[in-house]
């Protein structure tokens, strides 16, 4: 395989948001409109996305963290209280958690694609039994767009009485077989009598973007409405049906009607929401969901083909048989010591050749923070994944060619 020459290539970040004039119309007009935040843009995107995904409602609000932080608190999760979270994830996904104030039982992962089984979950839930600890929800992470095995998953929550929150910030446009067809990330699990929910994030470098943004989406309408509440301060200007308000001396005028300025507020809640301004965004970049997966898993197979002359050395991201995912990352496998580099020395390589790279994640049990909490874990799958890893250029905007580059490039530095 010829090297690449460096010429005037552009550089590959190995994350990239596509954006076209049609964003930045929409965008515009937010901004030459009468609402920047709490406008039209925010309820058409969450209908949207709603629709697309197969949910009850959809929450916009300001970024994925701020999504787990809305489902972990409308399931009342909180002091006294656990989440099982995979190791191969974000911070966000523990760390949401513990500003709960609950606690986090981290589970091992398959070494190979990076996902939590219900095998890992279980013997996460033996740990946090012999620690005291109450189990109130499996919290899996859709890693690179592949999904963990939703209905194992959900027949161990429904069994053990659990929430389900999926952290499918990788995973907008995936789907999953189930039942004898196909369930959209997002469509969440009615199954599970504790609570499902699904968090998104819009984050740039995710498959569609608003700057900054996230959502929460569900199949339980009132769970979706404590979700809609706590995004904006816990007030709520219409009381649910069945209910009045607690005040009705003070919400009613004389015929009965809610006055204009009245709000109540049943519990604290946070300032999450999201502004038109990304809402205008991301709708947009919704509209051409379809054509960003279409190319990814076209860019995905285009490197199966190129990265089959380097193994054993590099390997593409194993595939799991129960998804149609919509590849967020190109994580790939790589045995650095075999190869006889180290990721940093083959990293810097890649970056003088053009390509960017990264490491998706360091296992998050291994964060100072949690070494001092609950002491060092085994958990090897998850650091088995974390050697071999290295997540490859992977956006929309990649020509076919860009791929040899990249494999060139990695055939270079290794050997």
């Amino acid at each position: 395989m010829a090297g690449p020459s460096m010429g005037d290539l552009p550089f590959l970040p190995y994350g990239r948001q596509s954006v076209d004039e049609e964003d930045i119309a929409a965008v515009a007009a937010v901004l030459r409109g009468d609402w920047l935040t709490q406008g039209p843009a925010v309820s058409a995107f969450e209908r949207a996305l709603a629709a697309r995904v197969g949910a009850v409602d959809a929450v916009a609000c300001a970024n994925g963290t701020a999504a787990l932080r809305l489902a972990y608190a409308a399931l009342g999760i909180g002091p006294g209280d656990a989440v099982v979270v995979p190791s191969n994830t974000f911070l966000a996904t523990a760390s949401a958690a513990r500003h709960a104030g609950a606690e986090v039982a981290f589970a091992d992962v398959d070494p190979d694609s990076g996902l939590m089984g219900v095998a890992e979950a279980e013997a996460a839930l033996a740990r946090a039994s012999r620690a005291g600890w109450r189990v109130r929800a499996l919290a899996p992470v859709h890693y690179a767009g592949q999904t963990a095995p939703m209905d194992g998953l959900a027949a161990l929550a429904q069994a053990e009485g659990l929430a389900l929150v999926e952290d499918a910030c990788h995973a907008i446009g995936t789907a999953y077989s189930s039942g004898g067809g196909e369930v959209p990330v997002g469509a969440g699990r009615p199954e599970v009598e504790a609570g499902s929910l699904t968090v998104f994030s819009f984050h740039p470098v995710k498959t569609i973007a608003a700057g900054e943004g996230g959502a929460v989406t569900g199949s339980d309408p009132a769970l979706m409405a404590r979700v809609r509440r706590l995004c904006n301060h816990g007030m709520t200007r219409t009381p649910e049906p069945g209910e009045g308000f607690a005040d009705p001396d003070a919400a009613l005028d004389a015929e009965g009607n809610a006055n204009p300025w009245y709000y109540e507020m049943a519990e604290p809640g946070f300032n999450h929401r999201l502004s038109d301004i990304h809402a205008a965004l991301v709708l947009s970049q919704l509209g051409r969901l379809d054509r960003f997966v279409e190319r990814r898993a076209r860019l995905m197979a285009l490197y199966a083909e190129r990265l089959a002359p380097l193994a054993p050395l590099v390997r593409p991201p194993a595939l799991v048989p129960w998804c149609r995912p919509a590849w967020h990352l190109c994580a790939a496998r790589i045995d650095f010591a075999a190869a006889g580099r180290t990721r940093a020395a083959v990293m810097a390589g890649l970056r003088a050749l053009g390509v960017g790279t990264q490491v998706h994640y360091i296992p998050v049990h291994r964060q100072p923070y949690w070494r001092r909490r609950y002491g060092d874990l085994a958990l090897p799958g998850a650091m088995s994944h974390y050697a071999q890893t290295l997540s490859l250029p992977l956006f929309p905007a990649m020509a076919d060619t860009d791929v040899d580059r990249v494999a060139a490039a990695l055939e270079r530095v290794l050997s």
